[in-house]
């Protein structure tokens, strides 16, 4: 399934990016780190559906096959070439390690040949310049929450490539809390949309749920004790014969979430005296967490910079444009660079 967006525009810089950390085979050809010139997504998500999750044979297979086809009609749509663009940009980590192999290769393969700069760009970096897209006056300093799938953290963004981890998750992020919640309430994979169409439909108040606290720590997160009470909620009620009513289970726990989540990162802000607030990962597009984080911020006099939708899941766009600031910054790769499964935002290897 494809995806594209094209729009044209002079250029200056000119940066082919690739991402392939999970099971989205992406590129994306952007401009000066702010202008989308194209953006291709091949979505494996309906073959994985069958899985309940992400089986990452399949997708580094898949990536195998598709990596071309998507890196041509990103240049295409682009009315661009392999030479005609000035550097190319890839994904190295953190992710499934086949699958970042599969983006990695092609990338080495695609600077070997054209001569062109290979930059190496951290997922999680790319997730936080997907607002430099959505916003053209945004720029550091600002507090930023990345949630998604895979990853939950506080960070402070000194500047494009200055990052400091504020906060993290301890067990599970917020995006595999909503899909392991939502397995269990009965929804397909992924479970996180489905969650929120549900929890509009349903009042909070129902279902008492816990707020985890980390010991030693205002600004960590700890999910994995919220997922398991809805567990037992529901195999208690299995148990004794009783229905749930979905909806407002729903709507509790996305509640929670967005508590915990707003909860600590205004904490996080205060601490740090930050008054740009950006969110970012595919949990940003959830409409609880977006309400509660408006509110917040209008209460406290903050700006608030939220992605555009299109943006808040993996793509390659948002790589090409963390990208551009890793290039002013010096940082190259080369044919010795390698896929990495785990690396801290703050700490990079190539």
């Amino acid at each position: 399934m494809f995806y594209s967006f094209t729009e044209k525009r002079e250029n200056t810089l000119k940066i082919l990016a690739i991402e392939s950390s999970c099971d989205e085979t992406a590129a994306a050809v952007v401009e000066d780190g702010r202008r989308i010139c194209s953006s291709v997504i091949n979505s494996q998500v309906e073959e994985h559906k069958l899985y309940g999750g992400v089986v990452p044979e399949i997708a580094s297979r898949r990536h195998v096959e598709n990596i071309g086809a998507v890196v041509q009609k990103a240049l295409d749509d682009a009315g661009e070439t392999f030479q005609s663009i000035d550097a190319v940009a890839v994904t190295y980590a953190p992710g499934l390690i086949g699958a970042l192999l599969v983006g990695v290769n092609y990338a080495k393969g695609v600077s070997l040949a054209s001569g062109k700069t290979l930059i190496p760009v951290h997922h999680i970096r790319g997730h936080i310049a997907a607002n430099y897209l959505t916003h053209p006056d945004l720029k550091p300093p600002f507090l930023c929450l990345v949630a998604s799938g895979g990853h939950s953290h506080i960070i402070q963004v000194n500047d494009y490539t200055d990052f400091c981890i504020i906060g993290r998750t301890r067990d599970d992020a917020a995006g595999e809390a909503f899909d392991k919640a939502a397995r269990v309430l009965g929804f397909p994979y992924p479970g996180g949309i489905h969650i929120d169409h549900a929890a509009q439909k349903g009042r909070r108040g129902q279902y008492k749920l816990p707020k985890p606290k980390v010991n030693g720590s205002d600004f960590d997160f700890s999910f994995s004790g919220l997922k398991t009470a809805v567990i037992n909620i529901s195999h208690h009620a299995q148990q004794v014969g009783e229905a749930i009513d979905v909806n407002n289970l729903a709507a509790d726990f996305q509640g929670t979430v967005a508590d915990i989540l707003t909860d600590h990162l205004m904490r996080a802000a205060e601490h740090t005296g930050a008054n740009k607030i950006v969110i970012a990962g595919g949990v940003s597009a959830n409409s609880g967490l977006r309400s509660a984080l408006t509110a917040a911020c209008e209460e406290r006099g903050y700006k608030l910079y939220l992605p555009q939708m299109s943006l808040c899941g993996d793509n390659a766009a948002m790589i090409g444009s963390q990208a551009y600031y890793e290039y002013l910054a010096g940082v190259r790769g080369d044919l010795s660079l390698n896929g990495v499964a785990s690396m801290p935002v703050d700490k990079l290897f190539y």
